[in-house]
């Protein structure tokens, strides 16, 4: 082949990639003048763009925003636009609670999200979170949180996250708190759990009506649009919350709102409505808006770091919750409610409502007590979740009460078993005005010593206030084949049973959701006491069932299982002891010795 020829080739080809190359080039830029997004990257200091959102009524207005810079690497692939927010009312409000989400342009593109501001600034600079980031939020793979909780947990917050803080320079920028609004509930009610909740990056406050309640029907969906309004409803009906934040972008029927997290709890079914402003209130600390839900418009399907993001017509699966209020026997009030079909929120939300009716309906201080019972149904084959106690106390009754009447529900919706959903809550709630509660004071076994198919007579005395005693007796036949030794006889109150008998397989993972709430519904009720019959010898459980004293030959298999639980004590026989409707607190133990 010739020289000559080659070089033709070669120039040739020189032709056709730098072709290819210009062809490439502008296939990029038009794909990059299509896009409705302006790149991250093309942010300059001092550019002026125009920002969504609404300040009275539905209306959506426009603000001035000029970029002062970008905060790159602020986490995971993560970075933060600062500008300075001008117009409107913003410049006596700053930056307003209920912004989150508010959409920021730049020559017609959208640039991001109003997401996060500096606590206590004069000036109204926002956090602006970048729209790339807020559509990874749509992204359904990312898998579900996990979180145990304890059946002796005293705060049912610590199951969410706590929002993280970005430094700028010197400065401290914090996520926009999301207003939650509370309609029906006791001023004593957001009192008390106001720290929890504002630790979660939100600020509650008494909810305001504007009307009938939403119509079941969806909205019109013309009606929302980038910079609209929303409010994420965690519960309807006779008590209510709502979540308030803004809608950042629509793609089709896909919405991203808030710019940063809600409680970023991950995947998740929450219904949003379209809200209206009813007014501003600016505030030293912290403007906000006060706004009111008009219409259904969608699910809230994810909840994510960088945003919320969801589906607009689609009908969220609510959770019917019923209580029903009785004083001394005779019914006075009944709640009906529709609360989030969420395993992380549910079990908070019925804390928060049961510590509301009680708080409407009973005095705050002096001896009460307190009975519930009720059910938890589940879809599907798994058995209900049982709820049967009794409280008494001198203050604080409402605490109490419905932590512990919430409890058990976390505990089996956190557990291992994610598909694991509530159909229906249903609770019953009886008051009294004085503390039914009785201490276990003494136990008498007779006789001290007794011989194989003897008998053994128990008496338990229980006191209460104002001198009140309640004697109780209960017979345990010897075996005729028991062996010689000492026999103990230990009455305890539920609460310390449940702690005796149930601690280490409760730390456990069941192997199915049925076997899950079977155990916690053979958790004792504290209305009774229990009285356990042992002797010092080895014993196994298997699923909460007891095998004492085992053939050696079986006891070591028994012990190399991972589903086998071994204690120190071996129980023989088991009694109840009822204290009527009072709550019976204490334990003793005492001795009998076995003679052959």
């Amino acid at each position: 082949m010739s020289p000559c020829y080659l070089s033709r080739i070669q120039r040739y080809n020189e032709i056709v990639f730098s072709r290819l190359a210009v062809a490439a080039l502008l296939s990029t830029a038009i794909l990059a003048a299509q896009s409705p997004f302006f790149p991250l990257k093309d942010l300059k200091p001092g550019m002026l763009g125009v920002g969504k959102t609404v300040f009275s009524g539905d209306k959506i207005e426009s603000f001035r925003v000029e970029i002062l810079g970008t905060l790159e690497n602020i986490g995971p692939k993560e970075s933060l636009i600062l500008g300075r927010l001008s117009g409107g009312p913003l410049e006596k409000t700053g930056v307003l609670q209920g912004m989150s989400g508010s959409p920021v342009y730049i020559d017609g593109k959208l640039v991001g999200a109003v997401a996060m501001a500096f606590p206590f600034a004069k000036d109204a600079i926002a956090g602006i979170r970048p729209i790339q980031e807020m559509l990874r939020a749509g992204d359904s793979t990312q898998p579900p949180r996990q979180m145990a909780v304890s059946l002796h947990e005293s705060d049912l917050t610590r199951a969410f996250s706590k929002p993280q803080d970005t430094l700028a320079g010197e400065m401290r920028l914090v996520d926009i708190a999301t207003p939650i609004s509370f309609g029906g509930f006791t001023r004593a009610t957001i009192e008390k759990f106001a720290p929890q909740l504002r630790e979660l990056g939100l600020e509650p406050r008494q909810g305001v009506s504007a009307g009938a309640r939403l119509e079941p029907h969806m909205g019109n969906r013309s009606a929302l649009q980038p910079g609209s309004m929303i409010s994420v409803q965690l519960m309807t009906g006779d008590l209510s919350i709502g979540a308030d934040g803004t809608v950042t972008y629509l793609d089709g029927d896909k919405i991203y709102a808030f710019g940063h997290r809600f409680l970023s709890i991950g995947p998740t079914e929450l219904p949003f409505a379209r809200s209206e402003v009813m007014t501003l209130l600016p505030n030293l600390a912290t403007s906000f808006k006060i706004s009111v839900p008009k219409e259904w418009m969608g699910t809230i399907s994810q909840d994510r770091t960088t945003a919320v993001a969801g589906e607009v017509g689609r009908r969220a699966r609510m959770v019917p919750l019923n209580m029903s209020f009785a004083r001394q026997g005779r019914k006075t009030e009944a709640y009906s409610m529709q609360m989030a079909n969420d395993r992380f929120l549910a079990p908070l939300l019925v804390q928060i409502a049961v510590f509301s009716a009680i708080d409407a309906n009973e005095r705050a201080v002096g001896a009460a007590s307190c009975r519930v019972n009720g059910e938890v149904a589940f879809q599907g084959s798994t058995p209900p979740l049982k709820l049967n106690n009794m409280f008494a106390g001198d203050a604080n009754t409402a605490m109490q009460v419905s932590l512990s009447t919430a409890i058990p529900l976390a505990y089996v919706l956190q557990s291992a078993f994610s598909a694991l959903e509530v159909k229906t809550v249903a609770l019953n709630i009886e008051t009294f005005a004085e503390k039914k509660q009785l201490q276990i004071d003494q136990v008498i076994a007779a006789p001290h010593e007794v011989r194989p198919g003897g008998n053994v007579r128990v008496t338990v005395v229980l006191v209460g206030d104002n001198g009140t005693e309640l004697t109780r007796s209960v017979d345990y036949p010897v075996p005729a084949g028991a062996p010689p030794g000492p026999l103990y006889f230990t009455i305890a109150d539920g609460n310390l049973t449940n702690l005796s008998e149930f601690r280490q397989i409760l730390g456990t993972t069941p192997r199915t959701a049925e076997q899950l709430v079977h155990t916690v519904n053979k958790l004792r009720s504290n209305t009774k006491a229990f009285v356990r019959v042992w002797r010092a010898e080895p014993n196994f459980q298997i699923d909460g069932d007891d095998f004492p004293d085992p053939p050696p030959s079986l006891a070591l298999i028994l012990a190399a299982s991972q589903n086998v639980v071994e204690l120190r004590n071996s129980k023989v026989g088991e009694f109840e002891i009822s204290g009527g409707d009072a709550v019976i607190s204490g334990s003793k133990t005492v001795r009998v010795d076995v003679k052959e």
